[in-house]
């Protein structure tokens, strides 16, 4: 009774084991058809591949990923130069914020002075009776300037401010079409590789009158 007990037990772990054995198997061909079919769409294949088990696929590799230019115009319209740092061209930024500054501290100078001049003309000019409208006249310009050099300064000063102001503009707008235009360029090849191959060799044709007869063979490579 014992023998036969344990021999029922043991057919029942080896049919167990057998069992275990062919569901494993089952299962990894299910895996390995289901990836296939996600990875390249091809139709299911049940050959394993024992190198498919053990190769390692390395998931630490460095990925090239550009900033979206539209993101970046974005960013160089809200702060200047932020764009360019996200095309990693911080160097860019000093000289964005150098012409900045410069245009705003001159066209500040050419308001002062214009408003100067305004008030020195309107002050001075016997046909205006409101004086000090637009301010006491400087201490730098002269009671006796004549009405027409400080009309003409004045006129040159808020021109030449006006169009400092114009400048400020195109500049702020280079800004960031140079941050757009740079984040598109970024996913351009400009590798060294980027010549025409240009290779020629001895070939053998085949025609009709003169059966085969050596030839040339040119192949451009781009």
């Amino acid at each position: 009774m014992n023998i036969t007990l344990m021999m029922t037990s043991n057919a029942y772990l080896v049919s167990l084991s057998r069992w275990i054995s062919f569901a494993a198997t089952v299962s990894l061909l299910i895996g390995a058809t289901a990836n296939a079919q996600v990875n390249d769409h091809s139709p299911p294949n049940f050959m394993l591949n024992a190198e498919s088990f053990f190769s390692v696929t390395d998931t630490t590799a460095p990925s090239t990923e550009y900033p979206d230019p539209k993101e970046v115009l974005h960013q160089s319209l809200i702060i200047p130069g932020w764009g360019q740092v996200t095309n990693k061209q911080a160097w860019k930024v000093p000289i964005v914020y150098g012409i900045l500054a410069g245009l705003t501290y001159y066209s500040i100078d050419m308001h002062i002075s214009y408003h100067d001049y305004r008030a020195a003309y309107y002050n001075l000019n016997p046909d205006t009776p409101d004086d000090n409208r637009f301010g006491s006249t400087p201490g730098y310009i002269p009671e006796s300037s004549n009405l027409r050099s400080l009309r003409e300064s004045r006129n040159f000063y808020r021109n030449r401010r006006d169009l400092v102001y114009v400048f400020i503009g195109l500049s702020y707008a280079l800004n960031a079409i140079d941050a757009y235009v740079f984040a598109h360029l970024r996913s351009f090849d400009v590798s060294d590789d980027l010549s025409m191959d240009v290779r020629m060799g001895p070939s053998i044709i085949s025609t009709r009158q003169a059966g085969l007869a050596p030839s040339v063979s040119i192949s451009i490579k781009f």
